[in-house]
């Protein structure tokens, strides 16, 4: 991968405020003919795959937490496309700012469905404290360094999320 090394989009944070989300760059742009980008397990590149599995990827995020765009612990910022897929419950996750990493993160990272993930985030909302906040940091650390759960069961990274068309 040549050039930029960061790769910036925006995501929806608390209150639904969009914001410019930084991590380092782990897939390149490559296209089909029609100038489509190709699918995720074709663009994740050797390295692109090591900085996940490490969550190094995602090192460059410490400066959304330093302009307070995001918090470290908190539910995962996702897509801006997602916003209008969410049931009233899964709405909630953006009461509290999204973390660097969050009670879904630390316990299953990204080997269950979206289901499971939204119930974390929504436990994580309604049970927030420090206590939670050190316990979740120390499990990150835990799962982070046995790179467990790094993909959902048969993608390269993530299903898209489809909303109520996901159940």
């Amino acid at each position: 991968m040549s050039g930029n090394p960061f790769f910036t989009q925006q995501r929806p944070g608390k209150d639904e405020k969009i914001f410019r989300l930084i991590k380092f760059r782990s897939m390149n742009n490559k296209t089909d003919k029609d100038g489509n980008l190709l699918p995720d397990e074709d663009r994740l590149t050797s390295y692109g795959k090591f900085l996940r599995s490490t969550s190094l990827d995602e090192l460059p995020e410490l400066f959304n937490i330093l302009k307070g765009d995001m918090a470290i612990v908190g539910p995962r910022p996702l897509l801006v496309k997602y916003l209008e897929r969410y049931t009233p419950t899964q709405r909630r996750r953006h009461e509290v700012r999204p973390g660097l990493t969050g009670l879904a993160m630390s316990t299953i990272r990204n080997s269950a469905g979206w289901d499971k993930k939204f119930e974390l985030d929504v436990e994580y909302v309604d049970k927030v404290s420090f206590l939670m906040d050190l316990k979740i940091i120390l499990w990150t650390i835990r799962i982070v360094l046995k790179r467990e759960g790094i993909n959902e069961e048969g993608e390269a990274t993530n299903s898209e999320f489809m909303g109520i068309l996901n159940k």
